[in-house]
């Protein structure tokens, strides 16, 4: 079993790979939030689409001034943002943040939230994976959900559980959740086991042990699941019903 602490960018999947899924998931965004800016969005209570447009034209922005200066800009945000206008602002960042990839490569150091990982590759997935959660919140909106590639759902999986719910954010004992047990995900043939308790969680790569709970199905379920952007019936589970209520409040905890 491989512990799960993050990867460095040689063994994600490959740099031209994630520019390609960023292309294609921000196009469709951007296709969908052409049906209207103004439709609420479940997943997110109080956004429309408009604010993921703006949302993710921001975070695009902002991660290409952390390639630029290889730190977090100060100040952030840029002065007048808010009132740009949402397509015009949304097609710039990307344009900017794909530059800004394709300069740095994947090998650059920069700042990253990544206890493991301090390179640029980094980006390249987490760009991806933003664009294709925000995406699915733009189709929720209008109704018009398309699936995932098997193959970045279980790469989102894999992402989401470290270092976004991996990471060593819990020592402070802060969680609402302070779940004590192990918890299984599974997705075709592949296994990640998560054990959490009150100031920790420890992702590791397999399936190897006793698990409290698992959750598994198909890939692009899973990692919808995972990230609150679809309904315990989308899945399957075992084991107890409150491990998984607690795991699910500490990804909500963790994603925030």
């Amino acid at each position: 079993m491989v512990k799960g602490m993050g990867l460095p960018a040689e063994f994600y999947l490959s740099a031209e790979y994630y520019l390609e899924q960023l292309a294609a998931e921000s196009a469709r965004l951007r296709e969908v939030a052409e049906l209207g800016l103004d439709a609420p969005v479940p997943s997110c209570p109080g956004w429309t689409v408009e604010s993921v447009v703006r949302h993710v034209a921001q975070v695009y922005l902002h991660k290409t001034e952390v390639l630029r200066l290889g730190a977090l800009p100060k100040p952030w945000p840029p002065e007048g943002i808010d009132e740009r206008d949402a397509f015009e602002l949304y097609d710039e960042s990307l344009s900017a943040l794909t530059a800004a990839l394709r300069q740095a490569g994947t090998t650059q150091q920069t700042w990253t939230f990544s206890p493991a990982d301090s390179t640029s590759g980094f980006w390249y997935r987490r760009m991806a994976m933003e664009t294709v959660v925000h995406r699915i919140d733009a189709e929720l909106a209008h109704d018009v959900v398309t699936p995932i590639a098997a193959e970045l759902a279980l790469d989102g999986i894999d992402e989401l559980l470290y270092p976004n719910l991996g990471g060593p954010w819990w020592d402070e004992n802060w969680t609402k959740h302070p779940l004590d047990a192990t918890v299984r995900i599974t997705a075709e043939g592949r296994s990640w086991t998560v054990h959490a308790d009150a100031t920790s969680v420890t992702v590791l790569q397999g399936a190897e042990g006793e698990a409290d709970a698992e959750i598994f199905g198909d890939p692009g379920a899973v990692y919808l699941w995972l990230w609150g952007r679809t309904s315990d019936d989308a899945v399957q589970f075992t084991g107890s019903e409150d491990v998984v209520r607690e795991f699910r409040g500490r990804l909500t905890e963790a994603t925030q």
